[in-house]
């Protein structure tokens, strides 16, 4: 049985990665290679380089090449923590980029750049495009992370400078990212290649990028904010959990507290409810006790009954 449920996670779990790289290879390849708003990290700079190039060396051959040394590197300093699931994740990002634009080595695949559509958003909707690309790329990266893979590069480099010098990875990885958004600004400036916008507005948009990438990253490994916990501290619990109970069908835990001020021992509630049944629980503890304590706070995911199932 538990080997039937290893095997049922890792499928899953690779399965998540294959989705995810794919999303992320169409952010890059189809929407934001041609567009000239680079990401960030590897692929960022497999994009710079690609320019560079004048285009002859494909992003996604890049991608791989870049990675692989880092990939080295992190097994040699961390172990096995990047293991199998970093080189499928990079390697498959780096395939699916080269696979949408119609440049992987192996085979002929449809240039999808340069459908009607996407040099259509090109020309008269640039902003709807990054956006569209973004989203893509932030999708693709959450659902490799929620899978537990990764994509190596600057994911690595940050780990290795937490171990080694006690960097913060956020740190390292901004600062990653600021370097190649801003090596390719300079490639694109001062290279003989064709850009219909000014390179500053590249760059910002560049920024737009990582911050709408990264805030769907969190999205999907954190979840909607669609639950809300209370701490309900009054006189009148018991009669506020039967409320909750009849008029809400939740639940509600009492834990044992003392108030300082009055030095007296009292039940503290805590329940989860929905957003839509916030509102209600408010009422209802208005209504039994005016001058109870409520604090309300978001929850991004709940396993239980009553809530999300919980899966292997």
């Amino acid at each position: 049985m538990k080997k039937r449920i290893t095997i049922y996670r890792n499928i899953r779990d690779y399965s998540g990665i294959v989705l995810g790289s794919a999303l992320m290879g169409m952010g890059i390849g189809v929407f934001l290679v041609d567009a000239r708003v680079v990401p960030g990290g590897v692929s960022g700079l497999s994009m710079a380089v690609h320019y560079l190039s004048q285009g002859q060396i494909p992003v996604g051959v890049l991608m791989w090449l870049f990675n692989l040394p880092l990939f080295l590197w992190g097994i040699r300093e961390l172990g096995k923590r990047f293991g199998v699931r970093t080189f499928v994740g990079f390697s498959l990002s780096a395939a699916w980029v080269d696979i949408f634009r119609g440049d992987f080595p192996l085979f002929h695949t449809p240039a999808l750049q340069k459908t009607q559509a996407v040099q259509d958003l090109l020309k008269h909707d640039f902003f709807f495009m990054i956006l569209l690309g973004s989203v893509l790329l932030g999708l693709g990266l959450g659902l490799i992370f929620r899978f537990k893979g990764t994509t190596g590069g600057s994911d690595i480099i940050a780990a290795i400078f937490q171990k080694r010098w006690g960097m913060k990875p956020g740190q390292v990885i901004m600062f990653v990212d600021f370097f190649v958004i801003s090596f390719a600004g300079v490639i694109l400036a001062t290279q003989d290649i064709a850009v219909e916008r000014p390179v500053m507005v590249l760059t910002l948009f560049a920024f737009f990028l990582l911050f709408v990438s990264s805030y769907l990253i969190d999205v999907i490994l954190d979840g909607f904010n669609y639950a809300r916990a209370a701490v309900i501290i009054s006189d009148k619990s018991q009669e506020i959990a039967e409320a909750i109970m009849d008029e809400l069908s939740r639940g509600a835990t009492a834990l044992k507290g003392r108030g300082i001020y009055r030095n007296i021992d009292r039940e503290v509630l805590f329940t989860i409810v929905t957003r839509k049944e916030i509102g209600l629980l408010k009422e209802i503890v208005e209504d039994i006790d005016p001058y109870a304590f409520v604090i309300i706070n978001d929850v991004h995911e709940v396993l239980g009954e009553g809530f999300r199932r919980r899966v292997g």
